[in-house]
């Protein structure tokens, strides 16, 4: 596929167990956009499910747009072929159509054979497990990254969780300009500068998380209360042009130029993430969500780094 469908079928926090079924299902309904990452621990799985759609035969793997990403502990140029390699071999392709940076982080190498994958902490069965950084500059990990589009095993590269800073240094010394920027992003995090300066550099944005809190109150990283899907503005929204608050807040997404990744395992709640393109909002539709921000991040790694992995490490101010 040539160009990244809007509405995207993330696979963060799906198990395994349901992981085939969840994108098979995700296909069936009409998803075209799979969003997957090393880290996420299910690519094997998805593999699965995406060859039983290919022949069943639900799609073509040219029909379909996947992306995957470059965990923080490959990011010495050395190891990012092999990460990719893994990720392709588990999800059962021969090109990625998008692979990304998943974070500004580079952490201390862990084998593939001592543990996949190899999440945050370096020793798990230490007394106070902690990640270790390392010092590997950004720009050896995008250099090797372009490596992957002229071998054929990419088509396009990007990164996820920068900040301007980092996007106008990239700009600086990039011979393959990235062609996407994926960031958390809803009604309480606009993000309406970082947007700005994407589209001045020709990226695309992609938001993860596009209805906020959902996915994050599981895990103690939000609360109840910060639904927006709650908020009474979204809720007027929502009853006067006869969809879901879900669909709506999707909608906003779309509108404002940001492809979204959604997440469900319910095959209602896919089709319902998809029916977004026979409604607008009006601007002051618009203006009323987008005047909901409160520059809430729920995935701030200067946060839950501390919390959860006994290291401080803030990637934004």
């Amino acid at each position: 596929m040539d160009i990244m469908p809007e509405i995207g079928f993330g696979l963060w926090k799906i198990d395994r167990d349901h992981c085939a079924k969840a994108v098979q299902d995700a296909i069936q309904a009409g998803f075209r956009h799979l969003d997957s990452a090393c880290d996420y621990g299910n690519e094997r799985e998805a593999g699965e499910g995406i060859a039983r759609a290919v022949s069943a035969p639900l799609c073509s793997r040219d029909d379909l747009w996947i992306t995957s990403k470059l965990w923080n502990t490959y990011h010495r140029a050395e190891h990012v072929r092999p990460a990719c390699e893994r990720s392709l071999r588990d999800l059962g392709l021969d090109y990625l159509d998008l692979y990304l940076i998943h974070f500004p982080i580079a952490l201390e190498y862990v084998p593939f054979e001592i543990r996949y994958p190899p999440e945050w902490v370096f020793d798990p069965d230490a007394e106070h497990p902690k990640m270790n950084p390392v010092a590997v500059p950004l720009s050896e990990t995008w250099g090797a990254m372009e490596d992957l589009v002229e071998a054929g095993l990419v088509k396009e590269i990007g990164v996820c969780n920068y900040n301007s800073g980092l996007l106008h240094d990239l700009m600086a010394y990039a011979r393959i300009k990235p062609s996407t920027l994926q960031i958390e992003s809803h009604p309480y995090l606009t993000q309406e500068k970082l947007l700005r300066l994407a589209d001045h550099y020709g990226i695309k944005v992609t938001a993860f998380s596009p209805l906020g809190a959902l996915s994050y109150v599981p895990i103690d990283m939000a609360e109840e209360k910060e639904n927006v899907l709650e908020a009474p503005e979204v809720l007027e929204i929502s009853k006067a042009h006869n969809k879901t608050p879900a669909q709506v807040v999707l909608r906003w997404g779309v509108q404002r130029g940001t492809a979204v990744v959604t997440k469900t395992t319910d095959a209602n709640h896919m089709k319902e993430n998809l029916a977004i393109a026979d409604f607008a909002l009006t601007e002051s539709d618009m203006n009323a969500i987008t005047g909901l921000n409160k520059n809430r991040r729920f995935n701030d790694p200067g946060v839950f780094c501390e919390a959860a992995f006994n290291t401080f490490f803030p990637i934004y101010d």
